[in-house]
């Protein structure tokens, strides 16, 4: 312990697989810092979601924590600035794939990829769903569609093309 009787990040961190409480500490520590970091930068219905991450990939990973490299608020701040990123990358995924979908109405996505109750991709046959799957999802070029599916790069366009056309389509169905 330091001089103040006050256990310090790592103590907590160190504790934390046999104590419990001992990260429960460190959290009430930092998460006031996290917050006030996470708020200032994403989006407000975001921001209770990536404080959590943070913490729960503090716990994960506790053993990378270097009390020589910086105080624990810092290396939260780090993790931090991941999970934004992170976030800030699936929106922009999204807004692409709203976009491709000709939709007027631009919501994040269900963290599922539920809409009415139906996987929006799961109306696709097999080959058109794992195409656009990998071009809008996972952002894969035409070339990588194809090394991984085992086509040419035109039949992967073709999949992606066609799995657009039908998701429009059903788009367009269900706004009349």
């Amino acid at each position: 312990m330091n001089a103040h009787n006050a256990p310090t990040d790592a103590e907590l961190l160190a504790r934390t697989p046999s104590d419990p409480d001992a990260f429960a500490a460190f959290y009430r520590r930092h998460v006031r810092t996290v917050l006030a970091y996470v708020a200032g930068r994403a989006a407000a219905d975001e921001v209770g979601d990536l404080v959590s991450e943070v913490f729960a990939a503090a716990l994960v990973h506790r053993r990378r924590f270097d009390p020589a490299r910086g105080t624990g608020a810092a290396w939260l701040i780090g993790i931090a600035q991941h999970k934004i990123a992170d976030a800030r990358r699936r929106g922009a995924v999204e807004l692409k794939l709203y976009r491709r979908l000709g939709a007027t109405r631009v919501a994040a996505v269900p963290a599922s990829d539920e809409i009415d109750g139906v996987d929006l991709l799961d109306v696709l046959p097999d080959d058109q769903r794992r195409a656009v799957a990998l071009r809008v999802v996972a952002d894969r070029s035409y070339a990588q569609i194809a090394a991984e599916e085992t086509v040419s790069a035109q039949t992967a366009r073709k999949r992606v093309s066609r799995g657009l056309a039908a998701l429009r389509a059903r788009n367009q169905e269900e706004k009349q």
